[in-house]
């Protein structure tokens, strides 16, 4: 990616969501710093950035289904994904001992993520807060002396704090899926191999397992499903799909045949799977 790629993320700097960006993207990038997941989507639908990084599922605190109505209501195209192993640490200003601590912040998903620890030591009070790396950043700023952020190296590095208790995530195979977006759907990635889709089925029995059995006739392995309720409407659900295939053809004639048992099928995005977790 060439130098000065504008990458929309939720948070600051820091963040584990510009983690993921340099992960991706390598660290010639322009991160562009927003305070939601939908205004990272507005930055991106007003061309402030070139993509955007947003967090799809965790490991351990499940999907974030707000997220998948965003992709789905933008129409924006899902390019790439990335798997990053989290891992979380307590973090205070130079000096601080772990007996001076009385509040814990985070984001609340990082926090669920560290409950175990927690429990152990109930005289921390754990304060909810917006980004994982704004809370070390508020530590930074207000000189606290009795309240550690949990966050991630970047974090303590970029705003000297020191790492006084690591890897305090409850389970250390955690890891999250963000998803890379793009504006508009024209082109086609060369050589994908995983697709991320969208549809909505009839209400009647054996509706749903029909376009489940065309993909397993066809090898498309199903890797995920996920399913909203459509607002105001009872009943009726989206189902989102993630799906892998050795072959094109296969995958190509699948998505022929399910078009005729949906409504609003959507190929959000076709890419190439990433493996490296």
């Amino acid at each position: 990616m060439n130098q000065g790629t504008r990458v929309a993320i939720q948070g600051i700097k820091a963040s584990f969501h510009e983690e993921a960006a340099f992960k991706f993207f390598g660290k010639d990038i322009q991160t562009i710093e927003c305070n939601s997941f939908k205004q990272t989507c507005e930055s991106l639908e007003k061309k402030e950035a070139d993509f955007v990084v947003m967090a799809i599922e965790n490991s351990i605190a499940g999907s974030l289904l707000p997220n998948y109505t965003l992709i789905r209501e933008y129409n924006f195209a899902v390019v790439g994904e990335v798997y990053l192993p989290i891992q979380l640490h307590l973090m205070a200003l130079p000096g601080v001992k772990f007996e001076d601590i009385k509040f814990a912040t985070s984001h609340p998903i990082a926090i669920r993520q560290c409950v175990d620890f927690f429990y152990d030591y109930p005289h921390i009070q754990v304060i909810e807060g917006n980004d994982t790396a704004a809370c070390a950043k508020k530590i930074k700023e207000e000189q606290l002396t009795d309240t550690v952020a949990i966050a991630n190296t970047l974090a303590a590095e970029l705003y000297g704090l020191n790492i006084i208790e690591r890897r305090i995530e409850s389970n250390k195979k955690n890891y999250t899926r963000f998803l890379i977006l793009k504006l508009d759907k024209t082109a086609e990635m060369e050589d994908s191999n995983k697709a991320s889709i969208c549809f909505q089925v009839g209400n009647h029995v054996g509706a749903l397992s029909k376009i489940l059995n065309i993909f397993a006739e066809q090898q498309v392995n199903l890797t995920k499903i996920q399913s909203m309720p459509v607002l105001g409407k009872r009943n009726e659900y989206y189902f989102y799909v993630d799906m892998e295939w050795t072959s094109t053809e296969n995958y190509d004639k699948a998505v022929r045949q399910a078009l005729k048992y949906t409504v609003n099928f959507n190929i959000m995005g076709e890419y190439k799977k990433n493996d490296q977790v």
